[in-house]
């Protein structure tokens, strides 16, 4: 702990000398130069926040986990979209986005913009990764790659000034690839990948950072050596494999290399290990906004259990520093696991932290700065 602070108080002080600011996300890692001093400050008292976990936090999010649409394409094995996902789905309202910006875009650092379903199914999308761009904020988005070459998606990627694009592509033949995305085709995701990297050649521009995304799964796992091969001859800017959360489920999908497993496990190989502390930050610097401008307690909230308040009638900082917040802030701190959405979540076993373990690999082919 003591050298975590320490360590947090050299990052802030080097970023109020130089005026910037160096995080990582999803394993890339984002500079941002002479970012205003309002910014910088609210980043220092969101992070200091993170450690006491007080009701009310110190200052605005710093990260926001946008959902465009929660309708998908595809339907994936154990996806709740797919599953079960009680909650009406639909597209976000570009106004529902830019209302949202305008109050908080200015302390605002990234915008993960998807969450539950296929965020280019949205016929906004590019309007809002514009939106924010303008505001100086960067933009990741994933997709399943379906739709990147239809329609000139490649170049409104390119055009729209996005950030990094994350092409979900879990496996290298079609009987592989569909045995989890059931529906997609294999084939159109190769066709989408050299579409927008062969765009971004015409346009020379080294915006959006592509990276291939692998989702490690039993059935898949013999591929993982002839992956690098296949990315480099796509031109892909990277090469992430990522783990698999089996939602608590005993699933046969969870992959025998230990490796490749998000969680940690007992000598006897049954439930994972638990944490004692649950290292979440998301109630102090990253709320999930669904498409319809519903705030949720977090990604996992898929089903909107915890409701926290609603875009469309009430501004984000009433939300925010409201009293359902507050409540849940209090209740996390004192005791976590007695919230049903957090005693299973990923967080809780050792080995599933969203901030830095779930990606088991990481490959930058070339020098990015996103």
């Amino acid at each position: 702990m003591l050298r975590d602070l320490m360590s947090g108080a050299y990052r802030a002080l080097r970023a109020l000398i130089t005026r910037s600011v160096v995080m990582e996300c999803d394993r890339i890692p984002f500079r941002f130069e002479n970012v205003p001093l309002k910014k910088i400050l609210n980043w220092i008292l969101v992070e200091a926040s993170i450690y006491r976990k007080p009701e009310r936090p110190w200052g605005w999010p710093t990260h926001l986990q946008i959902e465009p649409d929660a309708r998908c394409n595809l339907t994936c094995v154990i996806c709740p979209v797919t599953t079960g996902m009680t909650r009406p789905t639909g597209s976000m309202n570009l106004d529902t986005f830019k209302k949202l910006i305008d109050e908080v875009g200015d302390y605002v650092f990234l915008i993960l913009l998807w969450d539950w379903g296929e965020p280019f199914l949205n016929p906004s999308l590019f309007e809002m990764i514009s939106y924010a761009r303008q505001r100086g904020i960067r933009v990741l988005c994933s997709t399943n790659g379906q739709l990147l070459a239809q329609d000139g998606r490649a170049e409104e990627v390119i055009r729209s000034g996005l950030d990094t694009l994350i092409i979900a592509m879990d496996g290298i033949s079609q009987e592989t690839y569909q045995l989890y995305r059931e529906g997609g085709s294999l084939e159109s995701v190769l066709e989408g990948v050299r579409s927008v990297v062969a765009k971004k050649r015409e346009l020379k521009t080294d915006r959006p950072l592509i990276n291939l995304r692998f989702l490690v799964m039993r059935h898949n796992e013999h591929e993982v050596p002839r992956l690098e091969g296949l990315a480099r001859s796509l031109g892909v800017d990277m090469l992430s494999l990522k783990t698999l959360n089996p939602y608590g489920s005993d699933t046969e999908l969870v992959p025998q290399n230990p490796d490749y497993r998000r969680f940690k496990y007992p000598s006897d190989g049954q439930s994972p290990l638990r944490r004692r502390h649950n290292p979440c930050k998301n109630l102090w610097n990253m709320p999930a906004i669904h498409w319809n401008g519903t705030i949720a307690l977090c990604t996992y909230d898929y089903d909107e259990e915890y409701v926290l308040g609603d875009l469309r009638t009430d501004s984000f900082q009433d939300i925010w520093h409201g009293a359902e917040c507050r409540r849940l802030r209090r209740q996390f701190r004192s005791d976590w696991e007695s919230i049903p959405l957090c005693c299973p979540c990923s967080f809780a076993y050792e080995g599933g932290s969203c901030i830095d373990e779930i990606i088991a690999e990481a490959n930058l082919f070339e020098p990015a700065r996103p």
